[in-house]
């Protein structure tokens, strides 16, 4: 009877994790056939880089390595779901403020762009910052064009973001005091809606 009732916890437990995967969006950015070599010749298995987020605010990324490439896939994408961070973004559609990553060789820089610029930026960072749910941004990559590093350094710059409300309550004022006037003419108005969201 016991055993019945803890399944039955079990099956309640799962559903939500259920409805919050099913919104997350998965993106395979890179795989990678790699070799080892043994007595016998060489034995291969592929790596898989994977992004996912919910479109929302959060991102994570992950690696796997397997012998079959679905294998692989699945392994990385359970490894980004643990590894998701939040992300503030300004109106749900851009970063508040400019930013720079680096990770090994890769350089990145992200900056904020006004409403219908749209993704600008290439390869991995295009994945990571979709998959982030940022709608008007502009990003570049002047280093490394290896998507491991690239991935890192973009994360690296999405992790130094902070919001007005963050800023504010480091310094012991007002979102409004922070804030004030923006250089892309936000207003006070603006800052109020931007605390209270």
């Amino acid at each position: 009877m016991a055993r019945r009732d803890e399944q039955r916890g079990d099956r309640r437990n799962r559903a939500p994790e259920e409805e919050r995967d099913s919104e997350i969006v998965e993106k395979l950015v890179h795989i990678n056939r790699v070799a080892a070599t043994v007595k016998g010749g060489r034995r291969f298995s592929f790596a898989a880089l994977m992004v996912v987020g919910d479109q929302k605010g959060r991102v994570g990324f992950g690696h796997g390595k397997a012998r079959e490439v679905p294998e692989a896939i699945r392994k990385a994408t359970e490894e980004a779901k643990k590894s998701m961070v939040r992300v503030p973004l300004r109106e749900s559609r851009t970063l508040h403020h400019d930013g720079n990553g680096r990770w090994g060789a890769g350089k990145v820089m992200v900056r904020a762009a006004p409403p219908g610029t749209g993704v600008i930026a290439g390869g991995p960072m295009r994945a990571v910052l979709e998959t982030l749910g940022v709608q008007d941004v502009v990003g570049k990559s002047v280093g490394s064009s290896n998507p491991y590093n690239m991935v890192r350094a973009t994360f690296e710059a999405l992790k130094a973001q902070s919001s007005p409300r963050q800023v504010a309550a480091k310094r012991g004022k007002k979102v409004s005091d922070v804030i004030g006037r923006r250089a892309d003419g936000a207003s006070a108005q603006a800052a109020a809606a931007d605390a209270e969201g």
